[in-house]
């Protein structure tokens, strides 16, 4: 599920990296297969952003988006429990989760967050990544609105990976 690495690479802090490689990540939005037009098309205009801004715009935006405002955080279980004492366990969970499918986490991230839960996600098959990530589905859609209040570019992104945890895709 190479979309689901997309996603991951697009929520990471916008680097130099990123941009060098929008022409093969466009090509890949165009080209995919597992990509709906309604994805295709937002993830376009996603990437015209990226295109279109520059570098050091994205990385304050970012910055502003995800690292200082609380409601935005990539972080999945701090929408859940804040600073409870109950995240600990479900952040060794999802730790552990990684570790029983093989994946080495190599990052100094929590495992709640998003890019690299995206990132696992590419592991599993399409119906085990709908199951997966149907269990944040309420955060994931707590957080796309969020970001489109705000007027983020990113909301669309968070849009794609909310509609995608949607366990009625599973039956159709």
């Amino acid at each position: 599920m190479q979309v689901y690495k997309l996603l991951s690479a697009l929520l990471e802090y916008p680097n130099q990296e990123l941009i060098d490689h929008l022409p093969e990540l466009q090509d890949f939005v165009i080209q995919n297969q597992e990509i709906d037009q309604a994805e295709r098309t937002a993830l376009q205009e996603f990437l015209r952003y990226l295109q279109e801004t520059h570098l050091t715009e994205q990385q304050a935006d970012y910055v502003k988006t995800f690292d200082m405002t609380a409601e935005n955080s990539l972080h999945l279980t701090h929408h859940l429990f804040g600073d409870d004492k109950n995240r600990g366990p479900a952040l060794i969970d999802l730790g552990e989760l990684y570790k029983d499918y093989g994946v080495e986490v190599v990052t100094n991230e929590l495992p709640d967050y998003l890019p690299l839960i995206l990132e696992f996600t590419a592991y599993l098959d399409d119906g085990e990544a709908t199951v997966f990530l149907s269990d944040a589905k309420k955060v994931l859609g707590v957080l796309a609105d969020n970001l489109t209040k705000a007027g983020s570019p990113y909301a669309a992104l968070l849009s794609i990976v909310e509609s995608r945890a949607t366990l009625s895709k599973l039956a159709a």
